[in-house]
């Protein structure tokens, strides 16, 4: 399970590149930590969300997909589940169970996660995921 802690602005409108892996066939979970241009958390939670007397919270959406290239499709290849495990400390985190990464077949994805409050949505992270065929177990 790694963690990946990063700096976003939401005026510039870029999201961060991190680059995975995961093994066919296991749990994969991915951690992250936004912290805002001050060094401090990133509060992801309702308190924070955007537009004043919203109740509507952040909430998260993932996705991949083959990479570009033959063979690539534009339909995802996996959804990811995406928890806030510390709103408001800007922690979160993607998931997907042993039956989605046994689907998928071996080689480069692209991700992205979204984050949203009210009609803002921000593409905070992107970027490959390599995947790997899964690992045998013993008789």
């Amino acid at each position: 399970m790694s963690t990946k802690t990063f700096t976003f602005d939401p005026d510039a409108g870029v999201p961060y590149g991190a680059n995975l892996a995961m093994y066919g066939g296991s749990n994969f979970t991915a951690n992250f930590v936004v912290q805002d241009l001050a060094n401090s958390a990133f509060d992801l939670s309702e308190s924070n969300a955007v537009g004043l007397g919203t109740t509507t919270g952040w909430t998260g959406s993932a996705q991949m997909q083959k990479s570009a290239g033959i063979g690539a499709t534009t339909v995802p290849a996996a959804t990811f589940a995406v928890g806030f495990t510390s709103a408001y400390d800007g922690k979160f985190k993607i998931s997907l169970g042993t039956t989605e990464t046994g689907n998928l077949s071996e080689g480069r994805y692209e991700y992205n996660i979204l984050v949203s409050s009210g009609a803002t949505t921000y593409n905070i992270v992107n970027g490959n995921i390599l995947v790997y065929a899964g690992i045998a177990s013993a008789p």
